[in-house]
Formats: structure tokens, C-alpha cells, sequence
């Protein structure tokens, strides 16, 4: 779940090519924002190693493997995109919602992803801690969120979007 936890997010200058692209963790971002822009080419499934680790803000143990974690960061990706702005009917950033990345960290196989978005009124506030391996594909995707209440009502619109 930024995705999330993870969801649409901007490609803008988050990471660009002009980024040392032969770090692992660059080039997963390449594929990581291309995958929150839509870009078909981008599939989820290959970014994540088969043996990845998903540790959601609302679960008490990690979740194990490609399918698992395809599965939850999808849902994330359709709960996340946020409220639409009210000053218009789209984010020129983001469309459909009002997600946005705010801060990036990268170094080595490591990445930390500050976002914002807004969920029925409510500020949030959360990071995606990423762990890729030396090929680039992602072992570990961690999501923690702030406030408690955005916690309740990501958690209700993750059981709504995976069927429960």
C-alpha cells in the first residue's frame, strides 16, 4: 500500500535518466515510476523478485513473495491516487487524484519515497521504504502511513479493493 501503499506518483525529475542509472536502486526507480504512470510497458510483476517481503501499515506480518505483493501494491495503486483536487477535476501532476511523492532518498539498493495524498478529507502522510538487489529487482517494500484515522480508512478502502 505508495503503492501503497504505492500509487500514482510524478516521474517529473524524481528520477530521471541524468541519475546514475547504473546504481540498482536508480534503474528500479525508472520502472517503479513508469509502472505509477501507466506506462504499459511497465509491469509490475517484473520489478519484484519472487521472493519479495511486504510489510503493510495495517498487517502484523510481512507478506511473502511476487504474488502476494503484486496483489497489495495493485490494490494500493487503485486506493491511492487520492481525492481529486477540489480546484479542479484533475491533478495536472497526478491524474485522477492528489497523490504525490514529496521527497526521495536513494543510495546503493536502498530508497525512501516521502509521500502525501488525501483519503475522504483527510491529510496523509507516508513513505515507501524500497530494498531492491544488485539486478534491480525489489526484495523488500515497506509502507508506513500517518495519522491513525488515514491508517482506518486505507485499511477500509484496501479490504474494499481486494474483494473482502
Amino acid at each position: 500500500m505508495g503503492p501503497g501503499c504505492a500509487a500514482h506518483g510524478p516521474v517529473g525529475d524524481t528520477v530521471s535518466m541524468a541519475d546514475k542509472a547504473s546504481d540498482p536502486i536508480r534503474r528500479t526507480m525508472l520502472g517503479w515510476h513508469a509502472f505509477l504512470a501507466g506506462d504499459p510497458a511497465a509491469q509490475l510483476e517484473d520489478l519484484l523478485h519472487p521472493e519479495v517481503v511486504f510489510w503493510s501499515p495495517v498487517l502484523f506480518k510481512p507478506q511473502h513473495g511476487r504474488d502476494l505483493t503484486s496483489m497489495y501494491l495493485n490494490a494500493a495503486y487503485q486506493v491511492f491516487p487520492g481525492d481529486r483536487p477540489e480546484e479542479s477535476t484533475e491533478s495536472e501532476e497526478i491524474p485522477g487524484g492528489s497523490f504525490r511523492y514529496t521527497k526521495k532518498v536513494l543510495d546503493g539498493n536502498h530508497a525512501v519515497l516521502e509521500f502525501e495524498t488525501r483519503l475522504d478529507g483527510i491529510h496523509v502522510n507516508g513513505v515507501d521504504i524500497i530494498t531492491c538487489d544488485d539486478e534491480g529487482l525489489i526484495i523488500e517494500f515497506r509502507v508506513m502511513l500517518r495519522p491513525f484515522r488515514a491508517i482506518e480508512v486505507a485499511r477500509d478502502r484496501m479490504i474494499a479493493a481486494l474483494g473482502g
